[in-house]
């Protein structure tokens, strides 16, 4: 049965020996370069399993005070850090948007999040050394 699951195209297996040819950011480049050709987004499975159960716990996160907003206010000194938290909250950032929001503040970290990811987010930010607000 392994023999079945190792047969693929002629094609696919070309594509498969040229992009195990790729460095790292190669690889990054073509990654983003699909995605916005394709009009699609990866999204890391932890947070695809968690989407399920976010919908099941909706009433629970009301009655608990709603969703959130997580707002930064400024970023602070640590700049590296602060980028660091937010693609930790948020692993679909980019380096360059994470960047990008520690310039540009204030800047909409969570949108419409559970109480318990927001305020997560938030201490993750303060530690960090950024100033966050909670809407």
């Amino acid at each position: 049965m392994a023999e079945e699951t190792k047969k693929v195209s002629e094609k696919v297996e070309k594509m498969v020996e040229e992009v195990s040819k790729l460095s790292v950011l190669e690889l990054s480049e073509l990654v983003t370069a699909l995605q916005e050709k394709l009009g699609v987004s990866a999204m890391p499975v932890a947070t695809a399993a968690a989407a399920p159960a976010a919908a099941g716990e909706a009433p629970a996160a009301a009655d608990e005070g709603g969703n959130k907003t997580v707002v930064m206010t400024n970023a602070g000194a640590n700049k590296i850090g602060v980028i660091k938290a937010l693609r930790e909250i948020n692993p679909n950032l980019t380096l360059m948007d994470a960047k990008g929001m520690t310039e540009a503040t204030p800047a909409e970290v969570l949108k419409d999040a559970k109480a318990e990811d927001a305020k997560s987010a938030e201490e993750k930010l303060k530690a960090a050394g950024a100033t966050v607000e909670l809407k």
